[in-house]
């Protein structure tokens, strides 16, 4: 009896181990990094979730990176790849998942807010200051796609934030109160506010949140090509993770809300750290990339457009990762 007993003890602890030290991520695995699991809290005292990657090897402090996006997703798809590529070449880096999504915490869930999402890079920020490994006069902040657009608005509020890379980026304010290339006018602002509002009283009586329309189960070929490429990033082995919203979830739909008038990019034109934004030539965000360079000031801000790449190449296929590590080398090193 107790052999059988210790026997199922054994078991349950090997199968634990493998559980916490399987790899869950959508890249495989480097040889030269290790990555540990850590949380830290906001300053609304929400818990998040990051996976923080460091060279096998090294002496002394290092400097550190916080990194988070695309929107939609979770840190084992794409920002895992640019923290694990990025402690390749010399940094400590920290791939988390925003408030509300992943395995962050936060009530209710698929939730995004301009004003807590920029916080989550400020408190990712917080927690490497304080490893003891890591130089806390030498961080900087990378954003993807929609937080691309949240580490700009970060940027410009943190002045602990020594550079900054918004890479694909999204102004996920601008895109949600008027529509891809400023396509909505008014009158259509006006019914979607009307619309969400309404949604919202709807919710409040059922006691659950509707969910926004997602990324279809299968594509029929009419959709638009950025679609198709989120479609054949999320929806397929190249970038699938169950955890992601834009894999296997909705947001809420009321979750537009907060985005429709705070506009967070506002004070970017403030931001006196450096800046590297990087979009794809035939990427259809590329205008909101084009146009938050436009805005910066300074002779140390830098936009950089991969040829040939669209929207989704630059969260795994064509990242320009010798670009972006001069940058980071120029100015956190």
């Amino acid at each position: 009896m107790y052999k059988g007993l210790i026997l199922l003890i054994v078991l349950i602890l090997i199968g634990g181990f493998y559980m916490c030290n399987r790899w869950d991520k959508t890249f495989e695995k480097s040889g030269n990094v290790v990555v540990k699991k850590v949380h830290f809290k906001n300053r609304y005292g929400i818990k998040l979730a990051g996976d923080l990657y460091m060279p096998k090897k090294f002496e002394g402090k290092l400097p550190a990176i916080a990194i988070s996006g695309p929107f939609g997703a979770v840190k084992e798809q794409a920002s895992g790849l640019y923290a694990q590529t990025l402690a390749e070449k010399g940094y400590i880096t920290l791939a988390f998942d925003p408030s509300f999504t992943g395995e962050s915490s936060g009530r209710p869930r698929s939730v995004a807010s301009p004003d807590i999402n920029t916080e989550d890079f400020s408190a990712a920020v917080d927690f490497l200051s304080v490893q003891k490994q890591v130089n806390p006069d030498k961080i900087g902040i990378l954003g993807i796609c929609g937080f691309g657009g949240m580490g700009l608005n970060a940027a410009a509020m943190d002045t602990r934030i020594k550079a900054t890379v918004a890479s694909t980026m999204y102004d996920m304010t601008r895109v949600t109160a008027n529509g891809y290339f400023d396509a909505m006018g008014e009158k259509e602002r006006y019914e979607l506010k009307e619309k969400l509002n309404a949604q919202r009283t709807e919710d409040y009586k059922t006691g659950k949140y509707a969910k926004a329309d997602g990324l279809p189960e299968k594509l029929t070929g009419q959709e638009p090509q950025f679609v198709q490429d989120y479609w054949n990033y999320y929806k397929t082995k190249r970038g699938f993770h169950k955890r992601s919203i834009n894999s296997n979830g909705n947001w809420n739909m009321t979750s537009s809300l907060s985005l429709l008038n705070m506009p967070i990019l506002k004070y970017s034109n403030e931001i006196k750290n450096p800046v590297l934004i990087v979009h794809g030539e035939k990427a259809h965000s590329r205008y909101f990339g084009e146009d938050a360079f436009k805005n910066l000031k300074g002779d140390n801000k830098e936009l950089y457009i991969v040829e040939g790449a669209n929207h989704t190449d630059l969260y795994d296929k064509k990242i320009p990762f010798d670009k972006i590590t001069e940058f980071f080398d120029k100015y956190l090193k």
